[in-house]
């Protein structure tokens, strides 16, 4: 089987103002470790696809950053995203990348760059399981996580029947856009599973679903002739949940419990980091005294914490944001609000 590792790492990341910009986004920081997200990324796909057979999509801005991030991967596996087009675009860019240079039965296991994983083996031993199911049934196919929490900042996936139970493949029943809490607890209890964005299928197969089901990008694929500037230019935007598997009938979708996050939030980062005894997720020079749950993510400086519970204080140079762990899941207003100077533009 020929495997091909695509990774997606485009976007701002604009919920992580003021560390997060335009030039420097989430997926090049070193956020949950000390490793930037993207490195960390490939490094833990390496096992399953070399970096030849690795692609990573980005914004055009970020190309030269990410070719010196990732020295090992051909200059033409990182491919320039002219405008943001959404994941279908993305991801058909990519498969019909991977049909040119390797043929359509190619297996694609697709990823994001921004994403916490704690059990890096049972990551692999997942997607090993997707890949090799996508090639033995010719089906797209997604990997649901357990969930560990009713969490409404993500979608769901109800599991419907199980169709090859040797393989533990079962058929999606519906996707479910990102729930309030009531109904993700809801969920939760009737065993629904996160929608993680983890992909595997044959190249072939998911061009050959694409071109059935999605005008949005089909047309422009084709008209596009192997150019990405056109095909960029032509496509409309649409998430390849919407565009594709909604609507296609070769969807399955395979269970995964690896502790998976979705680093979101600065909020999120009070899950995925080691945290100290008080339950302090700290980067940098940070004094916590009689405080806790708190989020610190200090670039200079020391901070000092005392009596002081569920904050988030991020200290670069020349700026200091405070919020409550609450409220920064939301900084589009707060963006919004700022002075010209102090947004996110550069």
């Amino acid at each position: 089987m020929s495997r091909w590792a695509v990774v997606l790492a485009g976007g701002v990341g604009s919920r992580f103002w003021p560390v997060s910009t335009p030039a420097r986004p989430k997926q090049l920081l070193p956020l949950v470790t000390e490793e930037p997200m993207l490195a960390a990324t490939l490094r833990r796909l390496r096992p399953l696809a070399p970096p030849k057979h690795t692609l990573v999509l980005t914004n055009a801005p970020l190309v030269s950053a990410v070719r010196a991030l990732a020295p090992d991967l051909p200059e033409r596996n990182v491919i320039a995203e002219p405008r943001p087009a959404g994941t279908a675009a993305a991801l058909a860019w990519a498969a019909d990348t991977i049909v040119r240079q390797a043929g359509p039965e190619a297996v694609m296991l697709c990823v994001h760059a921004d994403w916490a994983i704690g059990d890096e083996p049972g990551f692999r031993e997942a997607l090993d399981r997707a890949a090799r199911a996508a090639e033995k049934h010719h089906t797209l196919i997604t990997i649901g996580i357990v969930p560990t929490r009713a969490d409404p900042g993500f979608g769901y996936i109800q599991p419907g029947d199980m169709v090859h139970g040797e393989d533990l493949l079962r058929r999606v029943a519906r996707f479910v856009e990102k729930p309030d809490r009531a109904r993700a607890e809801q969920m939760r209890r009737e065993s629904y599973l996160w929608n993680s964005g983890i992909f595997a299928w044959r190249a072939g197969d998911f061009l050959a679903e694409l071109r059935a089901h999605t005008p949005e990008v089909a047309p422009a694929l084709d008209n596009a002739a192997g150019d990405a500037t056109r095909f960029f230019a032509e496509v409309k935007p649409v998430a390849v949940d919407v565009g594709v598997l909604e609507r296609s009938s070769r969807v399955m979708m395979l269970p995964g419990d690896f502790a998976w996050d979705d680093v979101g939030t600065w909020a999120a980062l009070g899950r995925v980091r080691v945290r100290d005894a008080q339950d302090n997720a700290l980067s940098g020079s940070v004094f916590a005294h009689e405080s806790t749950r708190n989020v610190v993510h200090a670039e200079t400086g020391t901070v000092v914490l005392h009596g002081v519970s569920d904050l988030v204080v991020v200290v670069i140079a020349g700026l200091t944001f405070v919020t409550t762990r609450e409220q920064s899941a939301d900084l589009k207003r707060l963006i919004e609000a700022l002075p010209p100077e102090l947004r996110p533009l550069a």
